[in-house]
Order: C-alpha cells, then structure tokens, then sequence
C-alpha cells in the first residue's frame, strides 16, 4: 500500500467512525446538536457531478476541496466571496482567484439588524495558484478603499465588476447618512470606467407605498444587496428580448425582497421580481408547478442558468425565507429555506427544492441569511446552506447523492445583537463548483463513496 492509499484507507475510516452520513439533512445546523460530523458525510460518486469546491471558512482562508473532503489547494485569504477564474478569462491559465487581501473597518448597525455588522473589503485581488499577487484594487479606489462586499465578477475584456457600497444622504429618507449599494467595472490599471448606484433608481424599483416605507427605515443598510453577475450569454436575448442583453447585470436586494436585471447601457432597471408580490392563491398546492411565484424573502445567489446546462436561462434562486422586505414579509411557522428555478419570462416557478424533497421535515433544510444555489452539469444542483456550513448536491428529485460540513471553525460576530461578543461559527457565505480541469495538471481529486448510515442506530464509539 502506497502512502495515498494508506491516507485514504485512514480517511474512510475516519469517516465511519464519524460520517454519521444519514444524519437529517439540517442535523449540523439549527437542530442544534453540539457534536456532530464534519469533512463529506454521505457519497455517491455516479450519481454526483464530480468536481471540486471553493469556499472561504470561518479560519479565514480560502479552501479548495475535492468530493472526498480534502483540501487539495488553499490561499491564506478569505473571499467576499472568493471567486475562482474560468481559466478563459485569464488567458488559459489555471488557479487563478479573486479574494479580500485587506478589510475595511467594520460598520455598526448596516446589516441584516442595527446590531449587525458587516466587513467591507480595503483591497480586493488575484492570486495565482502559488499565492502571487498578480492584480490588486483599493488605493486608487475613491476614499483609498474598494469598499466591495457580497459579489464580484472578471469580464470577457479582462475588467473586474464589483459590488460596492458608499455611505451618502438620499433625498427623502429618514436617516441622513446611508449605505447605497453600486456596481462598478475597473480596469486592470485602476480606473473605473463604468459605475451604477441603486439610489439613483429606486423609483424605477420600489412602487410609491413601498418607496415610503424604505424611506422612513431606520436600517443604514437599506437594501443589503448582496448578490451581482453579469447574465452572460442566453436564450431569450438570442430570441429578441432586449432586456436579457448578456452585458447587462442581475442583482438582488436581501432587504428589500427584489432581484432585478440592469441597462448596462441605459442605467435602468429593465427587468424585476418583486418587491410586491401578487397574494397567494390558497387554491394552489405549495408543490404544484409551475405556479406564479410567491413571497421570497431575503433571498441570495440568483442568477440566470448558464447556457449549456440543464434549465439554461431560467432564474435560480436560494430563498432563505429570512426576516426581510418592507413591509415584513410573512414567513412560515415552519422555518425552512427553498432554492427555485424561475421562468423569468412567465415569473413561474418551474422547479424547486425543499426539505421534504430529500424525505426529511421541512425544517431540515434551512439557513436565514447567506447561502447560495449553483445548477450542474448532469443537471445535479449544488447547495450551500450557508449558516450550518453545509454544502450538499441534490438530484432533480431531491437526493441527496453529496454532503459536506465544513471543519473550518473560527470566532465570528454575534450577529443579531449590539455586542462585540464572538461566538464559534463554521458559516460559509458561498459555494462554488469548479471543474477538474480548471486547476493546475497534478492537482490530486478523490472519488470514494461513502454509504449512507442510519442515524437511529449511529452510536459515537463507547456510547450506549
């Protein structure tokens, strides 16, 4: 036995002792055990689309992973999120990625509550596979910082789209100083050639009722738009419709309960979902589909589905039923989170996930804030339940075939409270699939299946 497959001999049998595999979906989460299994907990390697996956954990690195849970590479920098290149924008080559090399100071009372608060980043950049800095964005950036959060995009022109905010007094609003989210491209010199904030639109965005209640809040962070992408190339812009230009830009509002499409010529908003939605139609099943889309509320990661994959050009969206919208949106007694596959066109929901798809209560899937939702290749959908730091792929039925918690633990703010008290988290704000073929020739990937156990009869080793 060679030491590779020695190591994997001891990792299977780490994995046994302590996969717990079949554990309820939502068992490392909001059930709240205080021990539980973390690395891959159940494995089918035929039924899953093999890749690996990026994420930045609470140790405040970025990780990258393969399906057996081992880390294959990592960069000593945590992304808002970490971004791996398609090797086609960096001119073929491979390993490259996009993270935070420095933070802003962080903002009291502009998240998700007045207690909340919300790191920006100084400096964004990308790294090589070995940890080189090869570009960087922040001291030419107004006020010496690049203030972006949540999202960031590298265009086919070799510019980086970022999410940015400012803080600035909007006409109309209750509170005098605010944090107004925008979206900015910069070259590859530092210059900003292209700039768009939400302050200036939001009558484009918000009715005249809604746009009184979000003036009057008492909330900085108006909006927390936490979500941005260029559509790229797609189906209905091919068939005619101007408003799905692959140039123009998808954003969401965490806050305020929208996602909405971008004029990159014109600044408009040309396309949205929300934020009034038409009341629901008691006579029509929560499962029936396709229906008309009801309530999302505090939902992340939508994006058009790239063409070539199944559902290409149809919205996917996860929609964590968080505390959001203005007014409140009504949530369930039964907290848990849906991802949905959108017709944008029709606003029909054509396809979805939640909890009990996977055989489990609904409440077994579930994360409130963060998160996101990416479709694969064999048509597989790869899920981050973000405030478990859990990552799972499902089948268009709902199997689960591929499950992760991360190990990567740290200290992290108490969100939700005026306190500077930390608490342990193992939270992963985002997910991402990258294939094979985009690192470098060598990279290690395991395969291994791990059999679901029964968790009635799981014991931890000595317990009765």
């Amino acid at each position: 036995m060679n030491m590779q497959q020695a190591r994997i001999a001891l990792l299977s049998t780490a994995r046994l002792i302590l996969g717990c595999a079949a554990m309820l979906p939502a068992l490392p989460a909001s059930a709240a055990p205080s021990i539980y299994p973390t690395g891959v907990t159940r494995y089918d390697p035929s039924r899953a689309y093999n890749s690996y996956v990026l994420f930045s954990g609470q140790d405040h690195r970025t990780h990258l992973i393969d399906m057996d849970g081992n880390e294959v590479h990592s960069w000593t920098y945590e992304g808002s999120p970490p971004l791996y290149l398609d090797p086609a924008l960096v001119q073929g080559a491979l390993g490259h990625v996009l993270v935070r090399l420095a933070q802003s100071s962080e903002q009291r009372g502009t998240g998700l509550g007045q207690g909340t608060l919300v790191p920006s980043t100084k400096t964004v950049g990308e790294l090589d596979w070995d940890g080189n800095i090869l570009w960087q964005w922040g001291e030419k950036a107004p006020g010496g910082a690049a203030q972006q959060h949540h999202d960031l995009a590298r265009l086919d022109n070799g510019n980086t789209l970022l999410l940015v905010n400012r803080t600035t007094t909007i006409a109309g609003f209750t509170l005098t100083s605010l944090k107004d989210d925008g979206v900015q491209e910069v070259t590859p010199d530092g210059r900003i050639v292209w700039q768009w904030y939400a302050g200036d639109h939001l009558a484009e965005i918000f009715s005249p009722a809604t746009l009184k209640r979000v003036r009057a809040t008492r909330t900085p962070d108006y909006l927390h738009t936490n979500d941005m992408k260029p559509l790229g190339p797609n189906h209905w812009f091919r068939e005619g419709d101007q408003r799905f230009d692959p140039a123009n830009i998808i954003i969401d509002s965490r806050q305020a309960n929208f996602i909405a499409i971008i004029s990159r010529r014109s600044g408009k908003i040309v396309w949205k979902l929300g934020p009034d939605y038409p009341p629901g139609d008691p006579s029509i099943r929560p499962t029936t589909l396709p229906r008309p889309v009801d309530a999302l509320s505090g939902q992340h990661d939508a994006q058009l589905i790239p063409d070539g994959l199944p559902g290409a050009g149809n919205l996917l969206v996860f929609d964590n039923q968080g505390s959001a919208g203005y007014p409140p949106a009504e949530l369930s007694t039964f907290p848990s989170s849906r991802v949905l596959e959108i017709d944008p066109i029709k606003k029909l929901i054509v396809w979805q996930y939640t909890g009990d798809a996977s055989e489990r209560v609904i409440w077994s899937f579930h994360s409130s804030f963060i998160s996101s939702a990416r479709r694969l290749p064999n048509g597989n959908t790869l899920i981050d339940e973000g405030m478990n730091g859990r990552f799972f792929q499902i089948t268009p039925a709902g199997e689960i075939v591929w499950e992760y918690v991360s190990p990567y633990f740290g200290q992290t703010r108490d969100l939700g409270f005026d306190t500077d008290r930390t608490v342990l988290s193992n939270q992963v704000y985002r997910a991402q699939p990258v294939p094979y073929a985009w690192a470098p020739s060598g990279t290690a990937h395991g395969e291994q299946a791990i059999a679901a156990l029964d968790p009635a009869t799981f014991r931890v080793p000595g317990a009765q």
